[in-house]
């Protein structure tokens, strides 16, 4: 009898029910059996500095983090995130107790929205959205609402008077991303402006992801929604080492926000990982100390990256949606006579010999994400040429 009990009752969590393999696995699965170009999961196919990985090597070889980090990050690490928002943003924070350290931007993600939401919780969030957020807003048992950005003049944008009507006496968060994946729009100032006053109206905690704050294109300008009027003390923003110095398997993150806010966020962290990438710690401590020549080279280079594939894809009869930043690129395929990006990216490889990822994934309103294709630019310049050949010859 017993035996008939637990398998009457699926296995997983029904609050993760809804969440199966991931879409990344799939298509790079497809990307391996197929021998194509994997523009689909968001990884560089190039080491980031060798000065940083150096500094990762001398770390083992000193023995430094090779044992348990301490819980919070080690002081070197928070010391060099602190500075790191006070030099480009202004941000003061105190390296003891407005600093944590995580196991990537998804477990600070994860962390966050555990420690700060509550069963029945409402959480609005930017739609489409990256599928951890999802996965983690059910975990706590909150209760996703989606305010989708929608195309408009060449990119996605948000409709600010649906992000108020979203917001009801349930909601107790939004969650925020900018430079924005998949879409790679940028919020600008007005938007983050309203959001900031919308949040502080109705007493909202924030949680912004800007992990490609350092990715930002063309006329677009990075600004953290803890730098408006009353959001430092109410916003979790989080960082990631991997996006900006391309070592994303090192799986170093951060969350900097106010005391209360980061002490309630490491008391979930430390029954997740407990700590992490003791090593890579030190490493990225000096890769924030970098000058600003790096992270302008590494914008420029990107910029480059983007617009090769951009007009690849452009020429290839996609409408491409030029992203203002991240490393990706969102297209509709209905100019191809297409519009289930399920069935288009299952066939590309076949067709093309390319991977990418259909946006249908990040959507709750799949119908609303269908047309729509991401491609990932974070890969060398004559493998993004080849990609865009394959795409113009399919």
């Amino acid at each position: 009898m017993t035996g008939m009990t637990s398998s009457a009752r699926p296995h997983l969590n029904r609050r993760l029910a809804e969440f199966g393999t991931t879409i990344f696995a799939e298509m790079s699965a497809l990307a391996v059996s197929t021998g194509s170009i994997n523009l689909g999961q968001g990884f560089p196919d190039t080491d980031g500095p060798q000065e940083v990985r150096e500094a990762a090597v001398r770390a083992l070889r000193d023995g430094r983090g090779n044992q348990y980090p301490p819980g919070p990050g080690i002081p070197e690490l928070r010391t060099a995130i602190a500075a790191h928002q006070l030099r480009r943003y202004g941000l003061a924070y105190d390296p003891e107790t407005e600093v944590l350290v995580t196991a990537g931007a998804t477990e600070a993600i994860a962390a966050s929205l555990l420690a700060l939401v509550e069963p029945g919780d409402e959480v609005v969030a930017l739609e489409p959205y990256y599928d951890s957020y999802a996965a983690s807003i059910a975990m706590a048992g909150g209760r996703r609402v989606p305010v989708t950005l929608r195309p408009d003049h060449g990119g996605f944008r948000l409709d600010l008077d649906e992000l108020r009507a979203a917001v009801t006496d349930r909601t107790r968060l939004l969650l925020i991303n900018t430079p924005h994946n998949p879409t790679g729009t940028v919020l600008t100032r007005a938007e983050l402006a309203a959001i900031a006053e919308l949040a502080v109206e109705r007493d909202l905690l924030v949680v912004t992801d800007e992990v490609y704050e350092h990715l930002v294109f063309d006329d677009a300008e990075h600004l953290p929604l803890a730098t408006f009027p009353g959001m430092r003390e109410r916003t979790v923003t989080i960082g990631s080492a991997g996006k900006t110095f391309s070592f994303t398997g090192w799986k170093v993150g951060w969350v900097t926000a106010a005391p209360g806010l980061v002490s309630a966020v490491r008391a979930v962290k430390q029954f997740l990982t407990y700590v992490s990438s003791g090593p890579f710690q030190y490493a990225v401590a000096e890769a924030l100390a970098l000058p600003d020549a790096y992270f302008e080279g590494f914008r420029r280079d990107m910029l480059a990256r983007r617009d090769i594939l951009a007009g690849g894809l452009a020429e290839a009869g996609f409408e491409v949606f030029r992203p203002a930043g991240t490393y990706f690129i969102t297209t509709d395929i209905r100019p191809l006579g297409e519009k289930d990006g399920f069935a288009f990216c299952r066939a590309l490889p076949e067709r093309a010999g390319v991977v990418a990822i259909p946006n249908a994934v990040f959507y709750d309103d799949r119908e609303a994400g269908a047309p729509f294709v991401r491609f990932a630019f974070c890969k060398r310049a004559e493998v993004l040429r080849e990609a865009a050949q394959r795409l113009r010859n399919m």
